[in-house]
């Protein structure tokens, strides 16, 4: 999905994200100068990160969104090639060591179908031994912290509204999001956004993913290298071709 208008806010909505434990949890499985395609890499917080490690470039479906993470590498000092490609179909010029696909960006995608086409796409632009490594939301998330909950920041230049409900589809949320954000002249200038996520369990992604050829080398939690429990909220694969 594009998300416009919502790029230049996106950041202040995450902006307690853990990107340094994004990047250590890659680094735990990808050998530094390894060649990396961040995949839905949105305004570039973390895909900037890797950029320090690896030979990165980063692919996102949205116009605004890759502009922003344009800008923050120019100030960054980081050359950062920023390319726009809907995952499904992603098409590099040539193959890589690895690709990564992070921050629960796979859970935009609508239904099955297009789960299987974006493995089955990764797997074809990566080097033989390659690395895929992705996370989801769990089914424990979806049903618990994004069940009917609402979540607000008052922030003195930008203020938001969250409503997080469930959808229509097994495992899915629709997020209902209004952003305040304060303009020179004192008055504010409102955003409105909807998005909708699904997951799925991860026997189910672990299936797919053997479908499109992979071997599936580990299934963890929240940044750790264990297992997942019940109470775990977010879920990675590491896979390999």
């Amino acid at each position: 999905m594009a998300y416009e208008g919502f790029a230049y806010v996106y950041d202040e909505l995450m902006k307690d994200a853990p990107y340094e434990d994004w990047v250590a949890f890659v680094r735990r499985h990808v050998k530094d100068g390894a060649s990396l395609a961040d995949v839905g890499c949105g305004t570039g917080s973390a895909t900037i990160r890797l950029a320090e490690h690896y030979e990165t470039i980063g692919l996102d479906l949205s116009e605004s969104m890759l502009e922003v993470a344009q800008e923050k590498a120019l100030e960054a000092g980081i050359t950062l090639p920023l390319w726009q490609q809907d995952m499904r179909e992603l098409e590099l010029p040539h193959p890589v060591d690895a690709v990564t696909i992070l921050c629960d960006s796979l859970c935009y995608l609508e239904d099955e179908a297009d789960v299987i086409d974006t493995f089955e796409a990764v797997y074809e632009q990566l080097k033989p031994g390659g690395m895929f490594i992705f996370d989801v939301h769990s089914p424990n998330k979806m049903q618990t912290l994004f069940n009917q909950k609402t979540y607000a920041s008052n922030g003195e230049d930008c203020s938001y509204i969250w409503f997080a409900d469930p959808g229509e589809a097994p495992l899915s949320v629709v997020h209902d999001l209004t952003f305040f954000v304060a303009l020179e002249d004192g008055t504010y200038d409102r955003v409105e956004e909807t998005h909708e996520q699904r997951t799925y369990e991860s026997g189910q992604y672990m299936q797919w993913l053997i479908g499109a050829g992979f071997h599936v080398k580990s299934v963890t939690a929240d940044f750790t290298d264990q297992a997942p429990g019940p109470n775990a909220e977010r879920i990675f694969f590491v896979a390999q071709k």
